[in-house]
């Protein structure tokens, strides 16, 4: 974890490993941070300081020689000449970060065309899944492998498994885009767990996910080549039961088997209930979790709360708070009614009340071109600009696809609703496009905002990148989006059915805008009949 809070930017400073000046983030450089995950710590037998050793010596101790070396051959220095000068280090000559040359390294000559280092190498062979017949059938069961056990020299590079495995990576990695890194890093996290496979046993996420990790492969490409190979089984718990786990605990048992049951139905559905949206079934547990919690020190099942209990209460919270919770305590009680758990629903009769929504206001220009300010990438101008015009939510955003685009016919399809395209959008939607083309060229996500991260798969960008450029702003994604539709309302009068035609936005949604509009429009008109410029009152 670092030291350092988040959004802090760490000023220039010394590694405290090689002592090299620069910029970079915690305690110890690149070079000393990969240098340390790949070798044991111990005293170094030159300068005595702990540090992580190669050959009994720590890794300044190999750059100084490596100069000497160098100074007297006049050239980079071989690996072995770098090490017969190990003993005669005496002292260390400090250098910035990244100006020293790597272990061993030496200028390769320059191939014709232009290009260093190996020629590329050519595509794996068309393979396919090993026969079966012939083999020795296990005679015990699959035993659980330890793969974090299994040393690089160890991997068995001829295995007919492996072969098939890189295969089918080097189709994936054609079909969505992968470049040479992660290519590399999927054929070694291939290595790693398909060595000593045998025909029918079955790779668990459980047993590889922290060998994976740990090495630094990217787990979730490793996890679809296994997927393809039919050899993977994911017995990974899902969060939503940790996180069950979790807010259920302290309950009295009865109480807990029937909010566990309840709390499953609204994720699920049932005979007679859709299924919930899983941050809806987050945000009904969490607020009958207090009111359980209370009543889980008197009563051991939620047949024995009371009408009185549930009014003494609601009588402790006040505004959206007791809105909420009598909401979510409501839908509790209704179901366990209808499954036969209680006899009487105890919040039956209990008014929530209507919400008095308090009037929307517009932003001032200053909030808007802060925002417009923050905005300096293309991806993040024309979420801005989806947002500001054309009203689009963060997950709507989310979810457009490139069909969704007709640049011939300038029309824009958000949340199945067909837009016209703007000047302004269209401009921006023409730069992200050709910054996309030249930024991810081999990518075969159809989504049409895209990172780093999902540039190499076919899942939609999260919610948060989405919104980050945004956010600790005034003038933010939802409230841009709102001001967008309160301005159609004031421009175009409070009408709710022309803001649900525009917007797709239901009745009571549209009708609250209305008012708000309204609401502003009076204040406007009371203020220019005003001869002073003041609101009227009393003399």
């Amino acid at each position: 974890m670092s030291r350092y809070p988040k959004g802090y930017r760490k000023p220039t400073d010394s590694c405290d490993g090689c002592l090299a000046w620069g910029d970079f983030s915690g305690r110890l450089c690149p070079a000393c941070y990969m240098f340390g995950r790949s070798h044991v710590t111990a005293v170094c037998a030159g300068c005595r300081h702990i540090q992580p050793l190669k050959w009994d010596y720590c890794r300044l101790c190999w750059c100084q020689a490596r100069l000497d070396a160098q100074a007297t051959v006049g050239r980079l220095a071989a690996e072995a000449d770098v090490r017969a000068r190990l003993n005669a280090v005496r002292h260390h000559q400090l250098f910035f970060m990244g100006m020293h040359h790597r272990n061993g390294s030496a200028l390769a000559p320059r191939r014709r065309g232009g290009r260093r280092g190996a020629p590329r190498k050519p595509p794996p062979a068309p393979a396919w899944r090993p026969n079966a017949d012939g083999r020795q059938l296990p005679l015990f069961g699959q035993v659980p492998r330890d793969y974090g056990r299994l040393a690089p020299s160890g991997v068995d590079l001829t295995s007919p498994w492996l072969t098939w495995a890189k295969y089918i990576a080097h189709r994936f990695a054609e079909a969505r885009g992968w470049g040479r890194n992660i290519r590399f890093a999927v054929n070694r996290g291939l290595a790693l767990v398909l060595t000593g496979y045998v025909e029918g046993d079955v790779i668990r996420h459980s047993e590889i996910f922290t060998p994976l990790r740990s090495r630094d492969l990217p787990v979730g490409h490793v996890v679809t080549v296994l997927e393809e190979m039919g050899i993977f089984e994911d017995d990974s718990e899902p969060s939503f039961e940790g996180w069950l786990a979790e807010r259920l605990e302290g309950l009295a048992p009865g109480i807990r088997s029937e909010a566990e049951r309840w709390t499953r139905v609204l994720r699920d559905g049932g005979p007679r209930s859709l299924p919930r949206r899983e941050g809806t079934v987050w945000l009904y547990l969490n607020r009958v979790r207090p009111a359980l919690l209370e009543w889980s020190d008197r009563y051991d099942h939620l047949r024995e709360v009371t009408r009185d209990d549930v009014r003494t209460y609601i009588e402790t919270l006040h505004g959206h708070q007791r809105r909420d919770q009598l909401v979510a305590l409501r839908s509790l009680f209704s179901w366990a009614k209808r499954n036969g758990l209680l006899f009487r629903n105890p919040t039956s009769r209990i008014k929530v009340g209507q919400y008095e929504y308090g009037v929307l206001q517009p932003l001032v220009p200053a909030q808007v071109g802060r925002s417009v300010a923050a905005a300096t990438t293309p991806a993040t101008r024309l979420i801005l600009a989806l947002a500001a015009v054309h009203a689009a939510r963060v997950a709507q955003i989310g979810m457009l696809m490139l069909d969704d685009v007709d640049l011939g016919n300038r029309r824009l399809a958000i949340a199945g609703r067909v837009r016209p395209l703007d000047d302004l959008t269209l401009k921006l939607l023409l730069d992200w496009l050709e910054h996309r083309r030249n930024r991810w060229p081999s990518t075969a996500n159809l989504h049409l905002m895209i990172n780093n991260q999902t540039a190499t798969k076919t899942s939609r960008a999260s919610n948060h990148w989405i919104s980050s450029s945004m956010r600790g702003q005034d003038a933010t994604l939802e409230r841009l989006r709102v001001d967008r539709q309160l301005e159609e309302a004031l421009t175009h009068g409070p009408d709710p059915l022309h803001l649900a035609e525009v917007f797709g936005l239901d009745e009571k949604t549209a009708m609250r805008y209305a008012d708000s509009a309204r609401a502003l429009l009076e204040q406007a008109a009371e203020h220019s009949a005003s001869p002073s410029g003041k609101e009227l009152g009393p003399d």
